[in-house]
């Protein structure tokens, strides 16, 4: 009867294929044969196998097979914070993507924004043995030409204006902010007031300047825009200052998160939504329908962005050669009760 494997100790070596193989009596290279899932091994010695494996306690050392076969069927991720709804989403869309297609992940937050901190994050994970990496960065500090990215690693940024340099994945965040002020102005309002999300982030002023130049075709006045930082809180500062407004009749805000503060200060200072004033968000969050009124705003599909992140990583990695250029994600308008013509009375 074979004896029951001994508890291994904290200062005990792992068991190795050496062992696996005495314990089934055939050789180191028919046990790697068996690891690695080769067909030329007949299936009682593969059992046998599988059998010493088992009662030895052996697992098999993955990276080393990764590092002999050159893929480790594991992808980076970058990014500087989990704060903002859209970082929060595109990473579990990413995730999810990576795991369908058979990639484990590794997260490497950068505490600093800066061109040294993205390309240092990156260096450190293609040293972890990562097939490519994917970055998912806000700040303005992957549009400039001067940023150097570590050579030898497929990389693809989500929510950049890289795409002349890197390959980039992102929702279509000029037409988003056009429907958004288009409809507005549809609906007969005479201007849309913005509060914005901060100059450094890339979305935010494309979807500031998408804003303004929807008003300049139609020939509408174009209000100073508002600055926030994608909070509630900072929606809702300036939400009071739009309420004290009698002129302000329509607000588009530069993400949801924004727009619950403005409907917040609009509901505290008397102004009915939508009869006193319209209000629309940008990125649909899950509980968009929820708030009061149900806010109309402009759906971003981040399961797609996240899909097409692992699509354009996968061609990275098979070719072996750089494929710059954005692949943009459509935003549609969702309609629901937090916008109406300005004519309209209780």
């Amino acid at each position: 009867m074979t004896n029951p494997p001994q508890r291994r100790t904290a200062t005990s070596r792992l068991p190795s294929m050496a062992d696996v193989a005495a314990l089934a009596k055939v050789s180191s290279q028919t046990v790697s044969r068996v690891v690695n899932g080769r067909t030329n091994v007949d299936d009682d010695t593969r059992e046998r196998v599988l059998a010493a494996m088992d009662e030895a306690g052996y697992r098999p050392n993955s990276a080393a097979r990764s590092l002999k076969s050159g893929q480790f069927r594991s992808i980076g991720v970058v990014l500087y914070t989990l704060s903002t709804f859209g970082n929060m989403r595109t990473l579990d869309a990413v995730t999810a993507s990576s795991t369908l297609a058979g990639y484990s992940v590794t997260l490497l937050p950068v505490a600093l924004d800066t061109e040294n901190g993205v390309a240092s994050a990156v260096t450190r994970l293609a040293e972890q043995a990562v097939d490519g990496i994917v970055i998912i960065m806000e700040a303005q500090v992957l549009d400039r030409a001067s940023i150097t990215l570590p050579t030898g690693v497929p990389v693809v940024i989500v929510d950049s204006d890289a795409g002349s340099q890197f390959t980039v994945v992102d929702t279509d965040q000029v037409d988003g902010a056009r429907q958004a002020t288009q409809h507005l102005l549809d609906l007969g309002h005479t201007t849309v007031w913005h509060v914005a999300g901060p100059d450094a982030a890339f979305s935010a002023r494309r979807r500031a300047a998408s804003w303004r130049a929807t008003l300049e075709e139609a020939g509408t006045p174009v209000p100073p825009p508002l600055v926030g930082d994608w909070s509630g809180k900072s929606g809702y500062q300036h939400g009071l200052t739009l309420a004290a407004r009698k002129d302000v009749t329509a607000i588009f805000a530069a993400n949801d998160q924004m727009a619950l503060g403005i409907l917040r200060a609009l509901h505290e200072s008397g102004r009915a939504v939508p009869q006193s004033v319209s209000v629309i968000g940008f990125d649909d969050m899950p509980d968009a329908d929820s708030f009061y009124p149900p806010l109309t705003t402009v759906h971003q599909d981040f399961g797609e962005v996240g899909r097409l992140c692992m699509v354009k990583l996968l061609e990275l990695i098979e070719s072996n050669r750089p494929h710059p250029g954005a692949t943009l994600v459509p935003a549609h308008l969702v309609l629901r009760s937090s916008t109406a013509s300005p004519s309209r009375r209780d």
